[in-house]
């Protein structure tokens, strides 16, 4: 590993850069979180030239290395001309990217990705990158979207189902606080599955809904108590796609947090991702922060 700084502050903001416009466009983004935060800013550049020497010629990885690390400069050169006063430092990393990005984030950084956003219907889509350092990652992961023209909407979102997401609210309120933004903790339950899981009739869904909104509301009266100069807003909503719903929630939000999955899948989505978490992921209107379960000590939503 080559860097200008071989130990980085674990509480760092970490990001990483691949020379795309999303990369740079994600690393503008993590530098304004790192100055909400009073943290420093680690740019990062996985070149994995290590696992390519068996086929490159050494001529052609020292080429890749070379741009690496003018990649670095240039990147951190317009991160510094945004941000004049943050402390940032670069590393060139001769492993794949999301190793190194697991690396860099130490013990306590909070790793930032750009989407892949090619044009078309791919703009809408994770990049490999993205979601192979989401799915396994055991610090909080930052995946910029929605950001291109947007202006601030004043929220940070929260999708959260009861008081096993309580570390995951109290990460979005302080998301919140550092904004001066609102916080809307937001509860979609799948009515289909609700009603499903309980071999009942659709005349038994009020009392399911009864019972999703009583969570909800202890959650959100904790959040009030132990944040009380903070607006918080509750809302539950019944409907097909926990995904989409929050997808569109998203529209309307600066921030979405959520947590990791909480049971295993047969999917493969990696420890993190649930079916909720990969829509969203893939989908959303604005940067999503995934809280990993590991990170919250508690189950998170799936």
């Amino acid at each position: 590993m080559e860097s200008t700084i071989r130990t980085p502050d674990t509480s760092s903001v970490i990001v990483g850069v691949d020379g795309s416009e999303q990369a740079r466009a994600a690393a503008l983004w993590a530098a304004g979180e790192a100055v909400r935060r009073a943290r420093p800013l680690h740019i990062v550049h996985g070149a994995d030239t290590d696992g390519k020497a068996l086929y490159l010629s050494a001529e052609t990885i020292e080429k890749a290395r070379a741009a690496g690390r003018e990649l670095l400069d240039d990147t951190a050169k317009a991160v510094r001309a945004e941000y004049p006063g943050l402390h940032v430092t670069t590393e060139f990393s001769r492993t794949d990217a999301v190793t190194s990005l697991h690396r860099a984030g130490g013990l306590h950084g909070t790793i930032v990705v750009g989407h892949r956003g090619l044009g078309g219907f791919n703009a809408l889509m994770l990049g490999s990158v993205g979601l192979g350092t989401a799915a396994i990652a055991e610090n909080p992961v930052i995946v910029v979207r929605g950001i291109d023209g947007a202006e601030e909407r004043g929220t940070v979102l929260a999708a959260v189902r009861d008081g096993h997401d309580l570390v995951c609210a109290r990460y979005a309120a302080r998301e919140a606080e550092l904004r001066k933004a609102s916080l809307r903790l937001l509860h979609v339950w799948n009515v289909l599955q609700s009603v499903g899981e309980v071999v009942t009739m659709l005349d038994d869904v009020g009392e399911i809904a009864g019972q999703h909104a009583g969570a909800l509301h202890a959650l959100t009266d904790t959040i009030h108590k132990e944040f009380p100069d903070l607006a918080v807003e509750g809302d539950a909503e019944k409907g097909v796609s926990v995904a989409g719903a929050l997808v569109e929630a998203s529209r309307h939000a600066d921030l979405l947090v959520m947590g990791g999955r909480r049971a295993p899948t047969r999917l493969g989505l990696g420890r993190n991702l649930g079916r909720a978490t990969h829509g969203v992921l893939h989908h959303a209107h604005c940067p999503v922060l995934l809280i990993p379960r590991a990170a919250t000590g508690a189950g998170g939503r799936s």
